[in-house]
């Protein structure tokens, strides 16, 4: 019998300085069994960081959800459609292997990759040349030490405040904040 995804319930507060956005989201993350508290964070920042398009790309008309994630390799972790169906934002975590993304690419306008473990810098030297024709493509790299920090913030209900400002973003809620600076590789 297969396991079950932990169903996960998050009131996200943005106040995307930045980009002018400011909005809150109510959210469900199906957490995989394989995956981590580590990774379904990352993937509610890239969120996060991303949350301004919906109104930037879309005009406010637009959908901004999780994918099924590791339950569908062929399927974003987090993704922006507008009302026509057409994909605007496809948004991964992790370190993915190049044909998916290039096969993201095709699907999407734009393409980001969120990589944030301690294995990145191997990936992103072993990738990086494959990807260099991929226009649609950005890779941002996430401070190693945050995703532990974020894995403490995770509760299966979630009350949280993101604040991005300068390119940062803060994440703050009851059990306290994690200050996440991304670098851009691509």
């Amino acid at each position: 019998m297969a396991l079950k995804s932990t169903i996960f319930k998050a009131t996200l507060q943005i106040a995307d300085i930045d980009h002018g956005y400011y909005a809150d989201h109510a959210l469900t993350l199906a957490r995989h069994p394989s995956e981590t508290d580590e990774r379904m964070m990352v993937r509610l920042v890239a969120m996060a960081l991303q949350a301004h398009e919906l109104q930037d790309t879309c005009g406010g008309d637009g959908t901004l959800a999780f994918g099924a994630g590791l339950s569908d390799p062929d399927d974003p972790d987090a993704s922006l459609t507008d009302f026509t169906g057409r994909k605007r934002l496809w948004i991964e975590v992790g370190q993915p292997e190049d044909k998916p993304l290039s096969k993201a690419c095709s699907q999407a306008d734009a393409v980001i990759v969120y990589a944030f473990s301690s294995a990145a810098d191997v990936w992103w030297k072993g990738i990086e040349n494959k990807l260099t024709r991929l226009d649609k493509l950005q890779v941002w790299r996430l401070p190693t030490e945050v995703a532990p920090a974020l894995a403490a913030l995770a509760e299966r209900s979630m009350q949280l405040q993101a604040t991005v400002q300068d390119g940062a973003l803060t994440l703050s809620s009851n059990l306290g904040s994690v200050h996440i600076e991304p670098v851009r590789w691509k």
